[in-house]
Formats: structure tokens, C-alpha cells, sequence
């Protein structure tokens, strides 16, 4: 019987794997699947998703942190930097250029003295393959033996993993390279070959959503195209076949909200690099102060980072907390944990995300992810990029002024669609509300290019499709 190890370390990855037609159909064709995933998370997913040929067991996240830290974590620090923002200049790299520039800033002591050559180093990186190929193979000189019991146990004859090692998944990979497995990458992230560039592990295969995304992988870190699978994004199939969409009625009635004034739904986004409080603050004003072409309410869904043990974050959740006590026609959700250390990027609540923008009017947020599967759902957007008029509290974090990233690999891409506007006052927000308020297929044939541009197939098949090339090429 072949065997499967698959690595679901992220929320998002969970619902890509445990959510859709993907692992059944491994199943059905008489693969045994062994899910490594958070610790924590074994009892619960055995519980709620056990079935004969699914063996569930742990990822060993503290095990990956302490070798980290413990093993020259100085030259691991530098090669992931280098690994994040190394992808080939033939690439939109503006959104890896934020983080070379977050890390530029925020550097102290012996960091901030290697900047200058590690910046060095990186642009050698980005002119050669030869580079990139030589920076794959320096970090497999961090090859742990974290997993070789669950090798020798399970012998797996692949490895998939939610990554090809842009997260503590790399010791997994390489351990599995240097057995001679082969190492398969699932892209679960729409701005992931972008965000992210050079593999942390030798990789064998991949399957992506789009040919975008295919050319970002060949273009901006020399995947063989022949290697790269286009097979939809599965964590989206429910969205097409309405699984988790609740009736108007029910949704409305869960969140008190009024059926006779026009949702204006906002899900934060960006947190890392901004405040989304300024946003929301333009909201509420426009929807309190009923200066909306109809009367409306906004509901606002905070990001997952609001409930990070960092301080700045916490005090916008508390903000946002109190906007909506205090101003009329404003609602708040609050994202449901998965658990242990996945936190709160959760498939937990994928009835309320998808019910949220189906049913909202029009749907808002900054250029997340969120703008394609609102596109899922047919619902009009405007992306909202008003800058802060001073950024953190705290100097000596890292900000970015939300009206520079539009260049951005995904927020360019969504500019130069047409499926949506772009909001940067106050002033602008509200009239591109208004508009959509009044024109709700204004946008709808650019939506709907978009959309197929970005995620392929819409057939809500894509689940199965990508288990079939996992099939195939194992």
C-alpha cells in the first residue's frame, strides 16, 4: 500500500487538506495518509475527521524551534532571510522587498552590523541560479534528525507539504530529501510564490492555482515548469458549492443585524506592516453618520494577528472592541481558534467567512486573499488602502503606508483587473461605496476574469483534481 506523509502546519493548510475532496480521494484509491500537524491538534482531528488509511501525528514545532535556536541559529537566520527574499529579479519582488526593508529596520547589534553584506549577498541571490540553486543546498547543511523515528516507522514513499519549506516544514523536507523521497509542495496561499521565494528543501513537484502562479514558481526560483501542476485551489471548492453558506436570514439574525439597512462587510488585513484602525474608523463614520447612498451597517472581521501576543496588535483588537460598543450599526467578528499552535487561522469558521461575503453588500478589506474569495461569493469590493497619519505607537517597528503597496505582486494584479475599486480618503471611500452600492454589476465581468485568472477552475472540483495529480505522480 503506498504511503503519504502530508504536512498541514498553518490553519489554512487544514482546511486545504481535512475540508475538501482532496484527502478522500487519496483515501478512496487506497493510500495510507499519515497527517503530521500540531500536537495538540491530534485528538480533535482524529475525532472529527478519523477513517480508515489516516494515521494523524505530530509536527514537533518545539522540537523544530529548540534546533533552530540551538544549532549556529545565526547562520540559519541569514539563510532564511536570504531563502524569503532571494526570488530572480524577472519577478514582481515588491512584496519580499517590504520584508528585505522590514528586517533593514528593525536590525540591532550584530544584525544590523551584517545588513550591509547579507543586502550584498542578496542581490547576488536574485541575479543567479546558480545562486539560488547553491542556497538550497547551504541549507540543507541544517538537516536535523527531528523525524527519523516516524520515517523508519511509516516509510512514506512521498511527502506533500503546505509549503516547500518557507516555514519550520524545512527540517521535515530535508530530512525526507536526504533519504532520496520525494518532496511535494501544495500552494495553499494566493500571494505565497510571490511572498516567498527560494525553497528551504529539495523539492520534486508542486501543484499551484493559476498559471500566474506557476510562472512566479518557474520565473522567481527555476521550478521545472513540467513540475508544476495547475490544479485550482481546493480550499475554495466549498465556496463554489455553497457549503458553509448560511441563509441571509439566519446569518443576519446570528449577528443582530438589521435586515433593512445594506451590510458593508470589512475584513482586516495587512496588520503586520499597518493599522487597519484607520480604516475602520473611516467606516464607522460613513455608516453612522448615514452618508451612504443607502442606509447601511458595517460588520468588521478582525485579522487572526489581533489575538498575537504583541502589544500593538492586541491594542487595535481593544480599539476595534470599543468602536463597535460605542458607534451605532457596527458589529464585530471575532475569528475561532483551531488550537494549539495553528492559533486562529482556522477552518473552524468557514460557514461565518463565507456566509459574511455572500451576504454583504459590498465587501471591504485592504488587498487580502479575501478579495478572491469575495470574488467567489459575486460580491462587490473595494479594496481600502487609507494611510495612518502615523503609524505604530511603538518607532522602532516597521510601517508601511497602505497606499504604497499597490505595486505588490497580488494588489497590482487586482488594480489592473477592474474587478473592484480602490479607496485611499475617506472621501474616495465613500463614493466607491456609493457606486457599488448602486451599480452591483458594475464590476461583475471584470470579477469574473479575475477570478478565473486567479483560481483556474470554479467548478468546485478542485479538491479532487489535485488529488488525482498527487495520485499521479506518486
Amino acid at each position: 500500500m503506498p504511503r503519504l506523509f502530508i504536512s498541514a502546519d498553518h490553519g489554512l493548510a487544514v482546511i486545504y487538506f481535512l475540508q475538501t475532496d482532496l484527502l478522500p480521494t487519496l483515501l478512496n484509491a487506497g493510500v495510507e495518509v499519515v497527517l503530521l500537524t500540531d500536537d495538540a491538534l491530534i485528538e480533535g482531528i482524529n475525532a472529527r475527521f478519523g477513517r480508515p488509511g489516516l494515521i494523524v501525528d505530530g509536527l514537533r514545532f518545539k522540537q523544530c524551534r529548540a534546533y533552530y535556536n540551538d544549532e549556529k541559529p545565526a547562520m540559519q537566520y541569514w539563510l532564511d532571510f536570504l531563502r524569503r527574499a532571494g526570488g530572480s529579479y524577472r519577478i514582481n519582488l515588491g512584496a519580499v522587498e517590504a520584508y528585505r526593508d522590514q528586517v533593514k529596520f528593525e536590525a540591532t547589534g550584530s544584525r544590523r552590523a551584517a545588513f550591509p553584506l547579507m543586502e550584498a549577498a542578496l542581490h547576488g541571490v536574485r541575479s543567479s541560479r546558480w545562486a539560488r540553486e547553491k542556497l538550497v543546498g547551504l541549507q540543507s547543511r541544517f538537516t536535523a534528525n527531528i523525524y527519523g523515528d516516524l520515517f523508519e516507522k511509516y516509510q512514506p514513499d512521498m511527502i506533500v507539504a503546505a509549503t516547500p519549506g518557507w516555514r519550520l516544514d524545512r527540517y521535515l523536507l530535508r530530512e525526507s530529501a536526504a533519504r532520496g523521497i520525494p518532496n511535494t509542495t501544495v500552494i495553499v496561499g494566493w500571494d505565497n510564490p510571490s511572498s516567498y521565494n527560494v525553497p528551504g528543501a529539495r523539492m520534486d513537484f508542486a501543484t499551484c492555482w493559476s498559471e500566474i502562479q506557476r510562472d512566479e514558481l518557474a520565473l522567481g526560483s527555476d521550478w521545472n515548469p513540467a513540475q508544476v501542476n495547475i490544479g485550482g485551489i481546493p480550499s475554495y471548492d466549498g465556496y463554489f458549492k455553497h457549503t458553509w453558506q448560511m441563509p441571509r436570514a439566519d446569518y443576519f439574525r446570528l449577528h443582530g443585524l438589521d435586515p433593512d439597512r445594506k451590510l458593508i462587510a470589512y475584513a482586516a488585513s495587512f496588520i503586520t506592516f499597518s493599522p487597519n484602525i484607520q480604516n475602520i474608523e473611516a467606516l464607522t463614520r460613513l455608516v453612522a453618520g448615514d452618508e451612504l447612498a443607502e442606509p447601511s451597517q458595517l460588520l468588521v472581521r478582525l485579522h487572526p494577528n489581533h489575538f498575537a501576543d504583541i502589544p500593538r496588535f492586541a491594542a487595535e483588537r481593544e480599539r476595534v472592541r470599543q468602536l463597535v460598543r460605542e458607534v451605532p450599526h457596527t458589529h464585530l467578528i471575532e475569528p475561532v481558534p483551531l488550537g494549539g499552535e495553528l492559533g486562529y487561522y482556522s477552518g473552524e469558521d468557514m460557514d461565518e467567512k463565507s456566509s459574511m461575503m455572500a451576504h454583504a453588500d459590498v465587501f471591504t478589506t485592504v488587498y487580502s486573499t479575501m478579495v478572491v474569495e469575495a470574488a467567489c461569493h459575486g460580491a462587490p469590493v473595494v479594496a481600502v488602502t487609507i494611510d495612518h497619519e502615523y503609524g505604530w505607537e511603538e518607532k522602532d517597528k516597521f510601517y508601511l503606508p497602505l497606499t504604497e503597496i499597490g505595486h505588490w505582486p497580488t494588489h497590482e494584479r487586482f488594480c489592473k483587473s477592474g474587478a473592484g475599486q480602490v479607496a485611499t480618503t475617506p472621501a474616495e471611500l465613500r463614493d466607491a461605496l456609493n457606486h457599488a452600492l448602486t451599480h452591483p454589476d458594475a464590476y461583475a465581468p471584470a470579477r469574473a476574469k479575475f477570478l478565473a485568472d486567479e483560481v483556474t477552475f470554479t467548478d468546485g472540483g478542485a479538491g479532487k483534481r489535485t488529488g488525482e495529480y498527487l495520485l499521479s505522480i506518486l
